[in-house]
């Protein structure tokens, strides 16, 4: 269903432009390519014991010397904007390598050497579609993003919840579970992904945020990966639900909401969508108008997209996008009116 290896895109000047003006451009250490030279690795196992991706590497004492006070540097400014002296108490307490999908990523744990607690980065090469995809998840979902560039290097901070891949197969069949709620949320989730074509939303590439209310339980699904942003040329690659990691959430939702209730969820997320666009109505128009610029996929990913788009919603206003920004700004004005 996916392309194998997604291209990388490099960030443009105009984009990097944008990463200055909103914020997103710092001065921290380009640290990725001193991650890849670690000098072994073992699997790394969840604390539940079960085999995970991850790999946990290890580096030479003057590599890791070199890295550790950079990467807890990366961290400070990632969460208190690089205070001096708020950072000496942190320690970089290890470091995994994901060799997998298209960022192929490090997550970096730092612990707090007062109190043990802990928490984690990520560090991935500086992707021009992957960068958009951030954005336009901080501009048009419920959901607030964190993270900067410099260079070829990107720091993302960590997204905290349930795995979707865990929590379908260890959560969806527990007596607790309201299925309802989950399955309004995900509607919304497919809906909002959807209409800014976030593809390649497979259970392990979203997160459950499971919050205590006073009478019930919230939950959020949250993408974690936004490397598919505006780049797969099937339609159905950016419906969450035709994912078959996804079957056991998608027959739930069938099964505890009818037809007019999810309409009613859809429109919901719609009008939701649209208020937060008109709040960042500037940031939002910059974005697109970059991204109709860029190159982000290949030309013959545009053509098929805007003809399933246009099979989708029986129209035939996509044909005429020569670029998956266009087609990305034209589905976007289409699905939320902005």
């Amino acid at each position: 269903m996916i392309s194998r290896r997604k291209i990388q895109y490099p960030v443009s000047g105009l984009l990097r432009q944008y990463l200055h003006r909103f914020d997103r451009y710092r001065e921290i250490p380009q640290v990725y390519n001193d991650l890849c030279r670690f000098s072994g690795a073992i699997p790394y196992d969840d604390p539940q014991g079960k085999e995970t991706l991850w790999l946990t590497v290890m580096y030479p004492p003057d590599v890791f010397a070199d890295l550790k006070p950079k990467l807890t540097q990366i961290y400070a400014e990632l969460k208190i904007g690089g205070e001096v002296g708020h950072h000496e108490h942190l320690t970089v307490d290890r470091v995994d390598f994901g060799d997998f999908g298209n960022s192929r990523p490090f997550r970096v744990r730092i612990t707090n050497l007062f109190n043990d607690n802990s928490d984690y980065f990520y560090v991935k090469v500086a992707d021009a579609s992957r960068i958009f995809g951030l954005e336009l998840e901080h501009i048009l979902s419920p959901n607030r993003i964190n993270y900067f560039v410099k260079g070829n290097t990107l720091i993302e901070e960590h997204i905290a919840g349930v795995p979707g891949n865990v929590f379908l197969e260890d959560y969806l069949k527990r007596p607790g579970l309201n299925k309802v709620r989950i399955a309004k949320e995900f509607t919304k989730f497919n809906e909002r992904c959807f209409i800014r074509l976030l593809g390649d939303m497979r259970s392990v590439n979203y997160v459950v945020d499971i919050t205590p209310d006073f009478e019930e339980v919230q939950y959020r699904v949250r993408p974690i990966d936004f490397d598919q942003q505006s780049y797969e040329g099937r339609g159905k690659i950016y419906l969450a639900y035709r994912f078959d990691s996804n079957r056991s959430i998608t027959k739930l939702a069938f099964e505890v909401l009818n037809r007019k209730t999810i309409d009613q969820y859809v429109a919901e997320e719609h009008a939701q969508m649209a208020r937060r666009a008109k709040v960042e109505a500037g940031r939002l128009k910059a974005l697109l108008g970059i991204m109709r610029r860029e190159e982000l996929a290949p030309r013959s990913h545009v053509g098929t997209l805007a003809r399933d788009l246009d099979r989708m919603h029986q129209t035939s206003g996509f044909g005429d996008c020569e670029t998956m920004g266009e087609l990305t700004a034209a589905h976007v004005s289409m699905m939320v009116g902005v």
